[in-house]
């Protein structure tokens, strides 16, 4: 079995509340991660929050090809933890063709780190048979810890923008 994991954690000057709610979310995905396209537009229905057994799938669409992921919800503990996993093929076509078995899961923490403020941590888990290929744009996407500061830091922008209220040490 191959295991591939990577995280990144980030200081937020919000309660955890507030930033799990934004990443809870994954209509706002496409707007902060990179090689997330959103949720199919039948798919922006989702009722929020979303409960434990919940199931969305999220278009990426990276400059080579276009992979439709099938999340479920695992664990819904507001402020605390969301994390959800892959339950269609890795790297799988919108018509369900191509991809590969495999495990993927993606854990979001949430720990006060003194003063109000929060360390959200981001963790992507994958596991392969011995052998078993991801086509290369997508092994690159998922892999670099440098993908998940991006996404922090467009988190923290779009918080500044649309939830300034919120903030915990005003400046």
């Amino acid at each position: 079995m191959g295991v591939m994991s990577v995280t990144s954690e980030t200081i937020f000057n919000y309660p955890p509340d507030v930033i799990y709610d934004f990443v809870g979310n994954p209509v706002d995905w496409g707007r902060t991660y990179k090689g997330s396209a959103g949720l199919p537009s039948d798919a922006k229905k989702l009722n929020l929050p979303l409960k434990v057994g919940d199931v969305w799938t999220e278009k990426v669409a990276l400059a080579e090809n276009t992979y439709h992921a099938k999340w479920v919800l695992e664990i819904a503990d507001r402020g605390r933890k969301f994390a959800f996993r892959q339950v269609n093929k890795i790297a799988e076509n919108v018509d369900g063709s191509g991809g590969v078995e495999g495990y993927c899961w993606t854990t979001y923490t949430f720990r006060e780190a003194g003063c109000g403020l929060t360390l959200f941590t981001r963790n992507l888990t994958c596991e392969l048979e011995k052998g078993v290929e991801v086509p290369e744009d997508l092994w690159v996407a998922m892999s670099r810890p440098s993908g998940i500061d991006k996404y922090h830091d467009a988190i923290a922008k779009l918080l500044d923008e649309e939830s300034a209220e919120h903030k915990v040490v005003k400046s």
